[in-house]
């Protein structure tokens, strides 16, 4: 799945989030978005899987305008797209396998979708603790999900998106609520899973350190594009100017 973003913009309640961003992201890449908090990287996000409109511009997926789909279709290509959350978006009191199974919502009807989240089937047991096991926790597939520690949540987040059989993932900040050993493992079993399936990965970090992992990195201040380059040609410099100015911009 390939995104192009042409000269998109966001304003929300009168505000300028992004501006003017020209981005294109090729099918099977890996991308890194950073930038300060603020920036506009979660709405980049979400511009790509089409939850938010650009106010101006345009967003396509795999060459077609998303503005120009039917309801029905622009629910095709979200659900053609994982999203790992920052916070998780899990429901604390299911079990680890119905948080899982409720990826495959976005394709099914609600019925369909109520009878695999209560009384799934022996195949489609078998498909969710095999995500899980590929992401390392086959064991939790009957707990509590509110019994786990916040990595386990992240990774039952990461199951949860590749039982949708996504054709893309989209990473918001999904390491800010875990230490740094237990970020860079999940990071680096992100990346694992998008090269092993060629999905295209396209993930916002506030971590630098991990954000130089990725092949290409984008840079976003105040809503604009301030570099995209392969990480090995942006210079220290250009990270370190990134946050300066937002201290240096920021009030008393």
């Amino acid at each position: 799945m390939a995104f192009q973003l042409h000269a998109a913009s966001v304003t929300l309640d009168g505000r300028a989030v992004l501006e003017g961003i020209d981005l294109s992201v090729a099918s099977g890449e890996a991308v890194a978005v950073v930038g300060p908090s603020g920036a506009g990287k979660t709405t980049l996000l979400r511009l790509l899987n089409g939850t938010v409109r650009p106010s101006a511009g345009r967003v396509e997926v795999d060459g077609v305008d998303l503005a120009s789909l039917s309801r029905a279709a622009l629910r095709e290509v979200r659900a053609a797209v994982g999203f790992v959350h920052q916070d998780h978006s899990l429901v604390p009191i299911l079990k680890v396998g119905q948080n899982v199974s409720a990826g495959r919502l976005g394709r099914q009807g609600l019925w369909r979708a109520a009878r695999s989240l209560l009384w799934p089937t022996r195949e489609e047991l078998a498909a969710v603790h095999a995500v899980l096991e590929r992401v390392g926790i086959p064991e939790k597939l009957f707990h509590r999900t509110d019994t786990l520690s916040g990595g386990q949540q992240q990774r039952v987040a990461i199951a949860r998106a590749l039982y949708q059989d996504p054709q893309a993932l989209l990473a918001d900040e999904p390491v800010a609520s875990v230490d740094p050993a237990r970020g860079r493992d999940i990071m680096r079993l992100l990346t694992e899973l998008a090269a092993e399936r060629g999905l295209t990965l396209v993930a916002s970090l506030h971590d630098l350190e991990m954000a130089r992992t990725f092949p290409r990195v984008v840079g976003l201040r105040e809503g604009r594009l301030a570099f995209d380059a392969p990480t090995g040609e942006v210079p220290a410099r250009d990270f370190e100017e990134l946050y300066r100015l937002e201290h240096e911009g920021a009030g008393p």
